[in-house]
């Protein structure tokens, strides 16, 4: 990275005049010897200092820095900053609808238009706007985590060229390891710079109505054992009434008495912040020195800006009290961070923006909840969320500690307080999202395995890959006792295994049919039997063999005596021809014979044998003799379909026995042993298709896209069409979308006022149920709406069935208010806009805004007609006036 430069040894001493932290040093350390560095580090600890160090080494070395951050008014603040510190001349700012001094070595932009410069050249080369850059910037890094536009941060890196280093400052993260061997891979030698030092250290205290109490422990490793006493309510036990709860004024009278102001206090909703500053009553906060300082800087601000102060928010001002959210004009809000930062402001109630890396540190910092309402009901705040609005607190060389202070709510109490603050911050996620102006974009300047490569290196990608590991492992670990078995039984024929296993299924199947007709031969044999016995003399000829005399053929034996049984059918005592007494039944009988002998009746059974079925007793001279004069057994009185059977089964048996399979060793183990190779090779498949269904997430989304895009001519195979050149210039939410509104031709000829408000229907989402306006929707803008009506539903079936979920704005309830964008085009005044709608200013200045980056990017568009771009270059010229452009 720039090694081709001669080194620059800088004065630290003389840059930084104070002990500059040892994660400073170390980063320091780190840009000097050429390297990227991610910064983790805690919010207020100073890492701003890292990047005004590339900076310095950058202007001393003629080379220049890209500054980005994830908020526009964040790069505002960073262009007042170092233009105070490195000189107006030397600070340019580069944001959607505003460009100052480009050309300077210090540019600050937001990470989106640093992102949108490195699509404008073919990625890895150095672009003209890019000359000469040494260093970019990532300020608030871990806003990679935004759901809706991390993907921006990710981008950025994939596509910076390598010899640029890349100074990532992040709030602390989890996983700030994994992001750093991330960028190292993709871009370049980045080393870690991460501490949990805080300078300011940060006390956290818990408001109730009894008083403001510590949370934590001495050691802060655990919840105060005095709030823990009290078993303060917590969600789990339920609600508790609101005047258990400490108020506004309450927590603010406890702050006043323990000197903790300035404070910043976190209420996570509009309404609720211009509340608490009406609630605020009479309450003054500032100094008679201060008072007068307010009153000129407050009467300056609004000669300059008179539609600027708002019904109030002027008046509180006065007192050293101000909210600060979204809906509040955005001038108005940098006056206000600006009287802050001052020390004239004391309290500012503000929704949760303000923790979002603009400059603003406070002594205190109220966090009014620990849970907020989402879109799918509440949820408890992240641990980085509550990290990153308590490190608001403790101003740096002015306070020894920063207070952080949680209130008692209907629903939270001290212990869910407590876990937030003891937790560590949460990991970044990757919100990596391909879009049809990163498919246009790229296969403009890329082939499809190019395009392919660049996917393959998103965070989310090496995410994957991590958690993929142990799957990884898992595949080679099969796949290599998948090779052993192979070895082992590459000699058989693999024929053999399935030949045995038929045979060795027909076997069972033969024993099975063997044993279902020996039983109907048995139960037949019982049958007959059963009805003989009753008249059965003893001296009868019996042949026995079954469930009670375990024997290869049929035993020959004298029935001697009948006893009782343990049903209604007598036991039989015979001898045997093998000179031993049993004691059977009916079901031992396999036939009877012809002969009788009447030496039976002078037999008496032996004492020793017992009288039950299975007991056997050996018998002794005596009975040998008369045994001697039985004939022995001849006949087969088994059944013929019997016999026929087992023969059908010796024969399987014999096949089984004399099958090639037996030469290479136990037919069974190697069976076993084949059938955990075909389970090997199903597993592996599986866990196979499963590992590259993850690995190819993004690539099939990309896929997705190109498909649309197909389907609408934007690309030819993998080229980009006119259409897919004019989408690729566009940025919005769904680029294709904007492109065929703006290539259709039905808003060539819109009156400059009648296309601003055509193009704020197609890029604004449904509003408020409760919103109106009193501005009627131009009828030219509602007709031109209507034509584009049959190609939306045509793109939304198309993305329905390619699974593309990118919006496709063109909502009715907003065409109805559009009617307020005409009227600015027009030259309505400010104060007349917001008197005849229901329009937060902050969200009326966002919706001209958007509306104005919009058509200031028509007349950069290839290929639209020459009309549309003249027109929208005069719609932008109407409506770029204060307060929606306010630099």
């Amino acid at each position: 990275m720039s090694a081709d430069l001669n080194p620059v040894t800088l004065d630290i001493n003389n840059l930084f005049p104070f002990e500059l932290d040892q994660f400073q040093k170390d980063a320091i350390a780190a840009i000097d010897a050429e390297k990227s560095v991610v910064v983790s580090v805690p919010t207020g600890s100073g890492k701003t200092l890292v990047g005004e160090y590339a900076i310095y080494r950058a202007l001393a070395r003629k080379r220049r820095v890209l500054y980005t951050t994830p908020l526009k008014a964040l790069s505002n603040q960073k262009l007042r900053d170092f233009q105070e510190l490195f000189g107006e001349e030397n600070v340019g700012l580069l944001t959607g609808d505003m460009s100052v001094n480009r050309d300077s070595p210090i540019l600050v932009m937001t990470t989106e238009i640093f992102r949108n410069m490195l699509y404008g050249t073919p990625i890895g080369q150095i672009g003209t706007s890019l000359e000469d850059v040494e260093a970019v910037v990532l300020d608030e890094c871990h806003y990679m985590n935004d759901s809706q536009r991390g993907t921006v941060w990710e981008e950025s890196i994939i596509y910076c060229p390598k010899n640029i280093q890349l100074i990532a400052l992040s709030a602390t993260i989890a996983n700030a390891e994994e992001l750093t061997d991330w960028i190292s891979q993709i871009h370049g030698q980045t080393t870690l710079i991460k501490s949990s030092y805080r300078p300011i250290p940060l006390n956290f205290y818990f408001s109730t109505i009894q008083g403001l109490f510590p949370l934590l422990n001495e050691a802060q490793t655990a919840i105060s054992t005095r709030l823990k006493a009290k078993r303060t309510p917590g969600r789990q036990r339920g609600r508790i009434s609101r005047e258990d709860c400490p108020s506004i004024s309450l927590v603010i009278s406890q702050m006043q008495e323990k000197q903790m102001l300035p404070a910043i206090y976190f209420i996570f909703s509009r309404r609720g912040c211009d509340r608490a500053v009406q609630d605020s009553g009479s309450l003054r906060l500032v100094n008679n020195e201060e008072a007068r300082q307010l009153k000129v800087r407050i009467r300056d601000f609004l000669a300059a800006n008179p539609s600027a102060g708002r019904e109030g928010q002027v008046e509180p001002l006065h007192r050293g009290i101000a909210a600060h959210h979204a809906g509040i004009l955005p001038a108005w809000k940098g006056f206000v961070e600006e009287l802050f930062q001052d020390g004239l402001v004391k309290l500012i109630f503000a929704t949760e923006t303000l923790a979002a890396g603009i400059n603003m540190p406070a002594r205190t910092t109220v966090i009014s909840a620990i849970s907020k309402r989402v879109d799918v009901g509440h949820r408890m705040l992240t641990a980085s969320e509550f990290l990153q609005m308590a490190g608001r607190a403790g101003r740096r060389g002015m306070d020894e500690r920063g207070y952080v202070v949680t209130l008692q709510t209907p629903f939270e109490g001290a212990k869910d307080s407590a876990k937030l603050a003891l937790s560590d911050p949460n990991p970044l996620v990757s919100q990596f999202t391909p879009s049809y102006g990163m498919v246009l974009n790229l296969l403009q300047t890329h082939d499809i395995n190019e395009t392919h490569d660049l996917l393959e290196q998103s965070f989310s990608q090496y995410l994957s890959m991590l958690k993929l590991k142990p799957q990884q492992r898992e595949i080679t670990g099969l796949t290599s006792e998948l090779a052993k078995v192979d070895v082992e039984l590459a000699p058989i024929n693999i024929k053999f295994f399935s030949q045995y296993q038929k045979l060795k299924e027909q076997q069972q199947e033969e024993r099975r049919l063997l044993r279902v007709l020996e039983k109907q031969a048995l139960d037949s044999r019982i049958k007959a039997v059963t009805a003989t016995l009753p008249g059965m003399p003893e001296g009868s000829v019996l042949y026995l063999k079954g469930k009670h005399i375990h024997v290869a053929t049929p035993v020959p034996a004298i029935l001697v005596t009948k006893i009782p049984g343990s049903g209604k059918f007598p036991y039989l005592v015979c001898l045997g021809t093998n000179n031993c007494w049993y004691v059977v039944n009916s079901a031992d009988v396999m036939g009877i014979g012809d002969d009788f002998f009447s030496e039976a009746t002078e037999l008496t059974p032996p004492s020793e044998l017992e009288p039950h079925l299975g007991a056997t007793w050996k018998g002794d001279k005596t009975t040998r003799k008369i045994l001697a004069k039985v004939p022995p057994y001849t006949e087969n009185l088994e059944e013929p379909e019997v016999v026929a059977q087992r023969q059908r089964l010796n024969a399987v048996s014999q096949q089984l026995e004399n099958h090639p399979l037996q030469e290479f060793g136990k037919p069974g183990k190697l069976i076993k042993r084949h059938k955990r190779r075909l389970d090997l090779k199903e597993e592996i498949h599986k866990l196979q298709g499963k590992y590259r269904a993850n690995q190819s997430h993004h690539w099939q989304e990309f896929i997705n896209l190109v498909e649309v895009l197909r389907e609408f001519n934007a690309l030819d195979n993998f080229t980009p069409t006119a259409l897919g050149e004019s989408s690729a210039a566009i940025r919005g939410e769904n680029e294709l979308w904007l492109g065929l509104a703006f290539i259709s031709g039905d808003l060539d000829n819109l009156d400059p006022h009648h296309l601003a408000a055509t193009v704020a229907a197609l890029i604004s989402e449904p509003p408020r149920s409760d919103s109106w306006t009193n501005y009627l929707p131009p009828e030219n803008a509602i007709a031109t709406l209507e034509k584009l009506r049959p190609l939306r539903r045509q793109l939304i079936q198309i993305q329905l069935r390619h699974n593309v979920p990118l919006p496709v704005w063109l909502e009715n309830e907003f065409i109805e208010l559009i009617g307020l964008v005409e009227q600015w085009a027009l030259g309505a005044e400010w104060e007349a806009l917001g008197d005849n709608s229901s329009f937060d200013d902050g969200d009326l200045v966002r919706l001209l805004r958007r509306t104005l980056d919009l058509l200031s990017q028509i007349p950069h568009v290839p290929h639209l007609s020459s009309e549309l771009k003249r027109n929208a270059k005069r719609s932008a010229q109407l409506m770029e006036r204060f307060p929606v452009q306010d630099v």
